[in-house]
């Protein structure tokens, strides 16, 4: 069996689990989630504990079992805790700041940015050069902060632009290293 899709995934108090078919409902403190999965996959709800299992063990069938235990347990997980995805402005004058359910960003161009937020996705702004991105769909709350990355992703050369908490742009040596050599 796969070792991820064999671990059965624990509801925590608070939290109900409603499996209709292929169909799985998740509510919690947070919010509700609904996804739908693959029809060859068997979702159950046993003992407190949400158990998926696969019906051969065909390549197909180990993907998909992996995965769809990841995508309840991510479920779970939004409803009770909630996801949070950080990013970085990095520059001169660059800098964000929220305007209602927008969130507005200048990064060097000649007008600012305006991104809107997807249904269920909040944002936060720290000392104008950190935003952070706060949903209880992890595909949303990923999705929503590679948009706003992508408005100015990091500049290898000088370091500008906005990049994720933590990571780390590798830097490129300009034109005068090269001429130092000659």
């Amino acid at each position: 069996m796969s070792r991820i899709g064999k671990q059965p995934v624990p509801i925590p108090p608070g939290v109900t689990v409603n499996v209709q078919g292929q169909t799985v409902t998740v509510k919690g403190p947070k919010g509700t989630l609904t996804q739908s999965f693959n029809e060859d996959m068997s979702i159950a709800v046993e003992g407190g504990r949400i158990v998926v299992s696969r019906p051969s063990d065909e390549k197909r069938h180990k993907a998909l079992h992996g995965l769809t235990r990841t995508l309840v347990s991510n479920m779970v997980t939004g409803v009770t805790q909630g996801f949070t995805k950080n990013l970085e402005l990095i520059g001169v004058g660059y800098r964000a700041q929220e305007a209602g359910k927008k969130l507005s960003v200048s990064v060097g161009y000649s007008h600012p940015i305006e991104v809107d937020a997807l249904e269920g996705i909040s944002f936060a702004v720290e000392a104008n050069t950190r935003i952070s991105v706060i949903g209880t769909d992890k595909q949303k709350v990923g999705q929503t902060a590679a948009r706003i990355r992508a408005i100015r992703p990091p500049n290898v050369y000088t370091g500008k632009g906005i990049k994720y908490a933590g990571e780390t742009v590798r830097r490129k040596a300009g034109k005068s290293a090269s001429r130092s050599s000659r």
